[in-house]
């Protein structure tokens, strides 16, 4: 008997510390769908790997200083709820597309190869409540279009 209550502590440690591993790794399962994207345009479903933003900072600083984009990556802006916005290019390196996307997921405008360094507004013209951010040119490739469909776990479907 004077064996088993070690052994039990010993159980409850071990039970305790794996406990403590998946409350710890919850956060990371819950948020791994949120880097999958998918564009739906009249010429194909096309994934892309992303990285979302949604506070006041993180989208202030964007893609700003990156060196390089991958051709399927891009930075999704969620604003929370829709509204008019504009983005600039300043302290950015690279070209970039923005695809302007309503809380329903349908693209509403988009702008091709906004300029590095460039200062000048690119406004949504409408209410969005998601901007896209992709390699500059890789909209055309796609044949993005207004009216395509972005798939992504914050967007709402609509049926």
């Amino acid at each position: 008997m004077s064996s088993f209550l070690p052994r039990l502590l010993s159980a409850v440690r071990r039970f305790g510390v794996l406990l403590a591993m998946l409350i710890g790794l919850a956060p990371l399962a819950a948020c791994s769908s949120d880097d999958r994207l998918v564009i739906q345009t009249a010429t194909g479903s096309y994934p892309f790997t992303v990285e979302v933003v949604d506070t006041p900072a993180e989208r202030q600083k964007g893609l700003m200083f990156r060196q390089s984009l991958d051709k399927d990556a891009g930075m999704l802006f969620d604003f929370q709820r829709e509204q008019e916005t504009s983005f600039w290019m300043q302290n950015t390196f690279i070209p970039l597309d923005m695809l302007f996307i309503s809380a329903d997921g349908i693209i509403k405008t988009v702008h091709v190869n906004a300029k590095p360094h460039d200062t000048t507004s690119i406004s949504s013209q409408v209410p969005v409540q998601f901007v896209l951010e992709i390699p500059g040119g890789r909209s055309l490739e796609l044949g993005v279009k207004p009216g395509d469909r972005i798939e992504h776990p914050r967007i709402k479907k609509t049926n």
